[in-house]
């Protein structure tokens, strides 16, 4: 019986088929891009002061009724604290000036009773100045964050395996269609909790919608194009929609039209549904023959080849009907011991590449005063970070490139401690540097994931290691806030994850230069996994070609 790979080896890999479903799927990934990092500039936190009515104020004691205090060596104006305003009142009624014949720093002080009054330098709203997340309520702030991630952990995780179940394509614009439909809805938030709980349904199609259309595409796709996809294509596809976010936070300053801008566009992707196929791997894992000798068949008109009578050779239509497909589910990962050893490492190594994306990807959005400028260069460093990606892929084996981006990515967080305050662009440049290497290896384990597990697991195995490393995400921000405590500390948990994970790795099974699973049988008839150091070298005869990058 042939493989897929042989079975559609008449098509050829890059035919018109194969382009059209390549850009229309790269496509459907960039409103990822723009939402996952949207509450960047929706959630900043607009410099503010207590409001203060102008009745009964000489114009002095309206500069002065504000106290300042010291952060970090320098004087700030307080944001969530004023003088006592009746006091302020009847020392101007009075006629007293304040710096000389009254020290302010002596009045009692009180908060910000009649509300805050914000700056619109920058923004002319965001949902911290809509819904007065501020002193008080500041811990809202960050929570909102955490609850989006939340969203994207468990959409990860049941988007994948209802994926195996019901198929790749509904649950890709399953998905697609609960983050257009609840970025829009939160447009009409009256308050903070209603914002919140749409949030974190938005949450649940973000990613889910990435990993669907990364294990779709490395489905259809062979050979080059495969890698090409699933590496280069995806990632810059989340990497142009990142890229265009602060273009269009940039004209569009208050958070409801930043929604609509958001929102209202991906009404183009409904067209795809008719564009955009099934994946045959996975119709052929339900048995469902004819459905995939349908597209192949379609697909060879497109690119003007004869598709041969019988397509896919061994598959007994008659039989899967009377025998139905075994359902799979997240527990096949951890009933052998192989596929459990394997699934733990993989998490645990996903999980330290997100925490270091997101925690660096925070960490440098505060590489420029101007959020727009920070925003697009924080998303630059990930194109020659996916072109690196891509060319490791094609290259070099999975395994070495997960385990060098790792090392790379943990020496210069280690090395940032070394350098001194005045060299604070050197210390920037290795942060940036570690941010490219772990966004190269966050790439590469996408792809190197989809590889390793057979057709029946594929999206579910992805989905279950994307859930995983949104554990990640969610704790990012709260890593980076241990900087207040120790400023090097972020750099050496991060750094102490990405060597440890470089060491689990080394006993990961390769995928290079082997052609997908389709069943668990395949899987296991793979090398079972041991650290290479103590491994039989292979010889090139055992090296299987056929549906090869190379």
């Amino acid at each position: 019986m042939k493989n897929y790979a042989e079975s559609i080896a008449f098509l050829g890999q890059w035919g018109l088929f194969q382009q059209v479903v390549f850009f229309l799927l790269c496509a459907s990934i960039m409103p990822n891009g723009f939402g996952a990092f949207t509450l960047v500039f929706l959630n900043d936190i607009p410099s503010h002061h207590c409001f203060i009515p102008g009745d009964n104020l000489t114009e002095d004691w309206l500069k002065s009724i504000i106290p300042f205090k010291m952060v970090n060596g320098k004087e700030e104006s307080s944001s969530c604290s004023r003088y006592r305003l009746d006091v302020v009142r009847n020392l101007s009624a009075q006629g007293f000036v304040p710096g000389r014949d009254v020290n302010v720093t002596e009045l009692e002080q009180e908060g910000c009773v009649d509300g805050w009054s914000y700056s619109k330098d920058i923004y002319q709203s965001t949902i911290v100045s809509e819904f007065d997340l501020v002193c008080s309520e500041q811990w809202k702030q960050p929570f909102t964050s955490t609850v989006f991630f939340v969203g994207v952990l468990f959409g990860s995780f049941f988007s994948g395996q209802l994926s195996d179940r019901c198929g790749r394509k509904p649950i890709l614009f399953a998905t697609m269609a609960v983050q257009t439909v609840f970025t829009f809805i939160q447009f009409f938030s009256v308050s903070w909790t209603m914002f919140t709980v749409l949030l974190f349904f938005n949450g649940l199609g973000q990613m889910s919608n990435f990993v669907g259309a990364l294990v779709l595409g490395a489905e259809i796709f062979t050979g080059n194009v495969r890698v090409l996809y699933s590496s280069l294509g995806t990632c810059l596809g989340f990497a142009l929609g990142y890229m265009v976010l602060p273009l269009f936070a940039y004209f569009l300053r208050d958070w409801k039209s930043l929604l609509l801008a958001m929102s209202i566009p991906c009404l183009a992707y409904i067209p795809f549904w008719w564009f955009i196929p099934e994946s045959p791997r996975w119709l052929l894992s339900q048995g469902r023959v004819e459905e995939a000798e349908a597209i192949v068949r379609r697909a060879a008109k497109w690119n003007k080849v004869q598709a041969p009578r019988v397509i896919f050779q061994g598959h007994n239509v008659n039989e899967t009907k009377t025998h139905p497909k075994e359902q799979h589910s997240v527990l096949d990962l951890l009933r052998k011991r192989q596929i459990r050893l394997m699934t733990l490492i993989l998490c645990f190594v996903s999980f330290t590449m997100i925490t270091g994306y997101y925690g660096l990807s925070f960490n440098t959005s505060q590489l420029h005063a101007n959020p727009y400028i920070s925003c697009f260069i924080s998303a630059a460093v990930e194109i020659p970070a996916y072109i690196s990606s891509w060319l490791a892929l094609v290259y070099l084996p999975r395994r070495l490139s997960v385990i060098g981006t790792l090392l790379l990515g943990a020496l210069p967080l280690f090395f940032v401690q070394l350098i001194p305050q005045s060299l604070s662009n050197l210390a920037l440049s290795l942060e940036m540097f570690a941010k490219y290497a772990l966004t190269t290896g966050s790439s590469l384990m996408f792809a190197y994931i989809a590889e390793l597990y057979p057709t029946v697991l594929r999206n579910t195995a992805t989905g279950t290691c994307s859930t995983v490393s949104r554990l990640g995400s969610c704790m990012a921000p709260l890593l980076i806030q241990l900087g207040l405590y120790s400023k090097h500390l972020p750099y050496i948990i991060l750094g102490t994850l990405a060597v440890v994970s470089a060491f689990a790795a080394l006993f990961l099974p390769e995928s290079f230069g082997k052609p997908l699973p389709e069943t668990i049988q395949q899987m296991h008839r793979r090398k079972r996994m041991k650290c290479p150091c103590f491994s039989e070298k292979e010889t090139p005869k055992t090296v299987v070609l056929l549906d090869s990058p190379l």
